[in-house]
């Protein structure tokens, strides 16, 4: 037997109507005479109407909870979720402001940008739309053309629609479907185009794009739909009108159903094609003239008596209602209020939706008052055909549809709420700050064959490999053999994997460390998680890079590079298999992995990369780049050295002037690098660097479309500003007195910020003749030191020298940790003891988190250090309950 689970849902921000009001009359007044046709009938009547009984709408409130009943959990066995939506909105259905026949009217309002400190904990968080707090941008025109929604064909405003659906304004919207129309990246729009974005971030950026693939797909299939039933003979005026108003998927399918090939012939459309259609258009437009008795065949089955005339009347009304945009989207707007929990695991329960009555009450009051009202005085045998239509229409039509639509976007919102988290994840992942200048040993623990051992240099290059038996009874042996290691390449530090024998392989370090066996030198350690390792040392990745290594030696490289430099050495391995994230076999795929190509580019772009020692792997994840163009860069360097300058990347094969735009702000020539590479073969090279010269006598090379690309180097290669802004930089620079030869320096930096303290960044920007937006990366570009990275502030990983066992664990105790990852009921944290802990998601309170980490979903993210306190140790179910006490920054 299935357990039944019922969630009430009590979120009311409004009185209830008490129960006379719930029983109020359904049938129009007779006394008011004729009236005007339904779809003329505007606000004003239907004020006058109900002047007595209308309530004004209640400002909105923060929603209370009430708690919900606690289900218990039966082994082995599935849990049905039965949903009770019965909250009452202040904004009933009922009142007379959104009873307009005009379905313009019923398009939910765009949701406005909210401040940084307006957050409900409890609740799934808004997307953060603006990511600084830079004067908003404006709506500009970008270049002339088609319109960049033209291939969205149907009777509503697709601009509109995508804004109402994202929540971001309708300029924006307008833009952003532009930018993509022009090829452009979402890394170039976030860094390169923030005015005409409103400074929103990536994933904002992408939830529009997604959104507005949606509508498009929506589109296409109902042009689908509508040359399918053209050919089938049964498309008909009113037939198109109702697809073309369909804005999702599932309202395709709701009026789609009854004329697909194999289901039965409607009752609505048996009745039509025995000619009684323009009686029930009768009964609505001209209800006192409408005799049902004409009608009647008495040879003729289904109209041989009144009782089948009027079922067949009533057949075609329902099917009507059930297919009217405008009485979908009023049915629909009687559950945008409603909350219910995202999280569900739809593997495990079974959803069932109860709806309310008062839903079906409140919806066939607005039917047969307003939508559906006779144009005219009925009789009341007219009045109860149309009642029963209504009704008839509610249970066999309009419940389905609203159960399925709530099934579906549950399920949608938990799936889209899991990838947000999986993307959360990995960007934190990816950006965790990289440990520079040191000598690393990475170490694949093992029992049976050994700890795999690779000590690797400042720039990741392979040293030494070996093996080590740390779990053997000849421990002294080892060490001394390591000792051998580590003293010929000053190698101080360990990155040990987390994977089996990982806690053995850090007592062994420990008690050497404590026993000052390495003395002088200062040795410490870390555990990094090895999620992945193994499926990338068998990779054709790994092979390629590394043909002549036992494929276990290859994890211990990956292990120690994922500290060095962790962005360049997880994006070669597939998202999936590093550890983060939850549900991803239960999710889209295709959606998944859009989401996490996007977030790795974004982190790739943004960092920046040398392209000059960048691998072809990372090279093909730069904005505008691929694997087709990365390849041909790298046969570039291959065959005509080092890149000098980004004009340089111009006379790549297959390069063009829109890839070129895209990557070239997030590619840097660093000039210590070039000299490397030069010093030996050309001296005065050498020279040039060192003196940071900005022109080499050399040949000029022809560029396909751009005349001619020179051998000079340029300072501002090595920043982030775009070179389509250099000129701007460089009038920038004179305006202030400064130069290229003091970029990063402190002269230049307080010669910048007091210009822009004394005339401000729009005043000096409008004389410059750009934007704030761009004259603010300028400023960021010329300031920051050479070889600046932006993951410098991030987290990196915790060295340690001692050790920490599960048993020395009591509740109570306070300690410091590293979040590994999070899902959606909590974050698990690495206290050293060699199993995570758990903080579950109601531990996690606004008051113990920056403010900035508020708007976040779970506000936790992996390589973020934490302080908790120790709530359970269950050492039979090897568990640990963890209380957060504080983000420490």
């Amino acid at each position: 037997m299935l357990d039944e689970i019922k969630l009430v849902s009590c979120y009311r921000t409004g009185n209830q109507r008490d129960d006379s009001e719930e029983l109020e009359e359904w049938l129009p007044n007779i006394n008011e005479g004729k009236t005007k046709g339904r779809r003329q009938r505007g606000t004003v009547e239907m004020a006058e109407r109900k002047k007595v009984t209308k309530r004004v709408a209640k400002p909105k409130e923060p929603k209370p909870k009430e708690p919900k009943p606690k289900a218990e959990r039966k082994p082995r066995a599935a849990r049905r979720l039965s949903i009770n939506l019965s909250s009452h909105n202040a904004a009933v259905p009922g009142d007379v402001p959104h009873e307009c026949p005009s379905s313009s009217q019923h398009f939910p309002k765009v949701k406005k940008e909210e401040p940084d400190d307006s957050f409900t904990f409890d609740e799934p968080a808004q997307k953060k739309q603006r990511t600084t707090n830079a004067a908003q941008g404006r709506p500009i025109k970008l270049k002339s053309g088609n319109s960049c929604v033209e291939d969205i064909e149907m009777n509503w405003v697709p601009i509109q629609v995508l804004a109402e659906k994202t929540g971001v304004e309708q300029w924006v919207c307008a833009n952003i479907a532009k930018l993509f129309q022009e090829e452009n990246t979402v890394p170039f729009m976030v860094r390169y185009r923030k005015e005409l974005i409103n400074h929103m971030d990536a994933d904002a950026v992408r939830d529009v794009q997604l959104t507005l693939e949606e509508l498009r797909s929506v589109a296409k299939k109902s042009k689908s739909v509508s040359q399918t039933l053209k050919k089938e003979g049964v498309l008909t005026s009113e037939l198109e009108m109702a697809l073309k108003n369909c804005t999702t998927a599932g309202d395709i399918d709701h009026v789609y159903a009854p004329y697909k090939k194999g289901s039965k012939l409607s009752k609505a459309r048996r009745a039509k094609e025995l000619g009684l259609e323009p009686v029930a258009l009768a009964l609505l437009q001209a209800p006192q003239t409408l005799d049902l008795h004409s009608s009647i065949q008495p040879n003729t089955k289904g109209l041989s008596t009144l009782d089948e005339v009027t079922t067949g009347v009533q057949e075609i009304l329902t099917d009507m209602i059930a297919k009217d945009k405008e009485t979908l989207t009023h049915v629909t707007l009687l559950f945008q209020m409603l909350a219910i929990n995202r999280g569900e695991n739809l593997k495990i329960l079974t959803v069932k939706v109860n709806i309310p009555d008062w839903v079906k009450n409140d919806f066939c009051r607005w039917c047969i008052n307003v939508r559906w009202r006779p144009q005219g005085f009925a009789q009341p045998e007219l009045m109860t055909i149309l009642k029963n239509a209504i009704e008839d229409s509610y249970r066999r039509f309009i419940l389905p549809f609203l159960s399925r639509g709530y099934r579906t976007k549950l399920t949608t919102s938990a799936e889209k709420e899991s990838i947000a988290m999986f993307v959360r994840n990995l960007r934190q992942r990816l950006l965790m700050c990289p440990v520079r200048g040191r000598v690393i040993m990475g170490v694949d623990p093992g029992f049976h064959h050994g700890c795999k051992i690779a000590i690797l240099s400042p720039t990741s290059q392979i040293l030494h490999t070996d093996v080590a038996d740390v779990a053997c009874p000849a421990k002294h042996k080892e060490a001394e053999n390591l000792n051998l290691i580590f003293f010929p390449h000053s190698c101080q530090t360990i990155v040990i994997g987390n994977g089996k024998a990982c806690r053995e392989t850090e007592a062994f370090f420990t008690d050497l460390i404590k026993q000052r066996f390495f003395k002088p030198l200062d040795v410490s350690y870390c555990i990094t998680d090895e999620a992945g390792a193994s499926i990338y040392s068998v990779s054709p990745e790994a092979v390629k890079e590394m043909p002549d290594m036992d494929p276990n030696l290859r994890s211990a490289v990956s292990i120690g590079r994922r500290v060095q430099d962790p962005l360049a050495e997880l994006i070669k391995i597939d998202p999936k298999h590093i550890g983060i994230g939850t549900y991803q076999h239960d999710v889209s795929q295709s959606l998944l992995r859009a989401a996490l190509d996007g977030v790795v580019q974004e982190c790739v772009s943004f960092v920046g990369v040398d392209i000059n020692i960048c691998s072809e792997t990372l090279m093909r994840h730069i904005a505008g780049l691929n694997a087709g163009r990365a390849r041909s860069i790298m046969e570039w360097k291959e065959k005509n050295g080092p890149f000098l300058n980004r004009e340089q990347l111009k006379l790549v094969k297959g390069l063009g002037p829109k890839s070129f735009q895209q990557c070239a702000g997030f590619i840097r020539i660093n000039p210590e690098t070039v000299r490397r590479y030069t010093a030996d073969s050309c001296h005065f090279y050498s020279y040039m660097f060192l003196h940071q010269a900005t022109f080499i006598p050399s040949e000029k090379k022809k560029v396909k479309g751009s005349g001619s690309a020179s051998n000079k180097f340029n300072p501002l290669d090595q920043t982030c500003i775009h070179p389509e802004s250099y000129s701007i930089a460089l009038r920038f620079l004179s305006q202030i007195g400064g130069s290229l030869d003091q970029m990063g320096s402190a002269v230049l930096r307080q010669s910048i910020e007091s210009s822009v303290k004394s005339r401000g960044l729009d005043v000096l920007a409008k004389s410059l003749d750009t934007t704030p937006e761009t004259l603010q990366l300028i400023v960021d570009g010329l300031t920051q030191p050479p070889g600046f990275d932006i993951r410098q502030d991030f987290e990196q990983a915790d060295f340690k020298r001692e050790i920490v066992s599960m048993n020395d664990l009591h509740d109570g105790m306070v300690l410091t940790g590293r979040v590994t990852n999070t899902a959606l009921f909590g974050a698990f944290v690495d206290i050293g003891v060699g199993r995570s802990g758990l903080i579950p998601k109601r531990f996690i309170t606004p008051d113990k988190l920056p403010v900035d980490q508020r708007r976040r979903s779970l506000a936790l993210g992996p390589g973020e250090r934490v302080e908790v306190r120790v709530m359970n140790v269950d050492l039979h179910r090897n568990r640990i309950t963890l209380d957060l006490i504080r983000v420490l920054r």
